[in-house]
């Protein structure tokens, strides 16, 4: 980080990659993945948890509620990994995973690593101040529940989660829900479910999700991005900006 920063080169990093759409001739610079052991740890201690940025957000939610930590499980069937869900401030079913940070180890764009107390964070709707280059790890403080109550709740929302949205790894949710009307609502007002790109398709059962068929291409997703807007703007009158990352 430090000698491409130094040189004036791109850096950009990928956890999972649920909400980033790469565009198919690929990006400059340098791509750094947090796939090696040292950043996917993953400790517990009493109603503390330590994560790395890395660390699958599933297992993170899993083991919180092995061991009894209640909130973690409203997360359940989440994409993505603890640095993206903190980057953007992962929320469901009424709560977002900033609400248990006490604080968090990030590196910068200039390659320094610093520590972020709990006071010098904030979360909001969708986002968070942790916008470094790299999350290494988190610390977080949970209240602790049974965990038979815990696994009930779990079973729960995932049986929900699934009956809501297909259960497919090509499925992405696209746009931001931003104002009165969800994303869902306002392409559902535009009439264009199952509007189809290439192999990329509009979902018949959530439209603001988009399924990608064999052979889909980051051009058939980022054309079918536009028409989407452009339908929603021209049938209901409102701008819907994508919630993805495009590169």
């Amino acid at each position: 980080v430090k000698q491409f920063h130094e040189k004036g080169h791109t850096i950009r990093l990928i956890g999972r990659g649920s909400n980033v759409v790469v565009r198919d001739e690929g990006v400059p610079g340098l791509v750094i993945h947090l796939s090696a052991p040292a950043f996917c740890q993953l400790e517990v201690d009493g109603n503390r948890v330590v994560a790395g940025g890395g660390t699958q957000l599933s297992h993170f939610v899993s083991t919180c509620v092995a061991a009894g930590l209640a909130g973690p499980e409203n997360l359940v069937g989440v994409p993505g990994s603890i640095g993206g869900a903190l980057h953007s401030n992962t929320a469901a079913h009424g709560v977002d995973i900033g609400s248990w940070v006490q604080s968090a180890k990030v590196l910068t764009r200039a390659g320094e690593i610093l520590e972020r107390d709990s006071d010098q964070l904030s979360f909001s709707y969708g986002k968070s101040s942790l916008d470094e280059l790299v999350i290494l790890s988190a610390e977080f403080q949970f209240e602790k529940e049974d965990p038979t109550v815990l696994t009930r709740q779990l079973q729960k929302l995932w049986i929900v989660r699934r009956a809501a949205q297909p259960i497919s790894e090509n499925a992405i949710y696209i746009f931001k829900d931003d104002g009165v009307e969800t994303a869902t609502e306002l392409i559902d007002r535009a009439g264009v479910k199952g509007m189809q790109v290439g192999a990329v398709e509009v979902s018949d059962r959530d439209p603001n999700l988009f399924i990608a068929g064999k052979g889909a291409t980051s051009e058939d997703v980022l054309k079918l991005i536009e028409m989407v807007q452009n339908e929603v703007h021209d049938r209901v009158g409102v701008e819907i900006e994508p919630a993805v990352q495009i590169w």
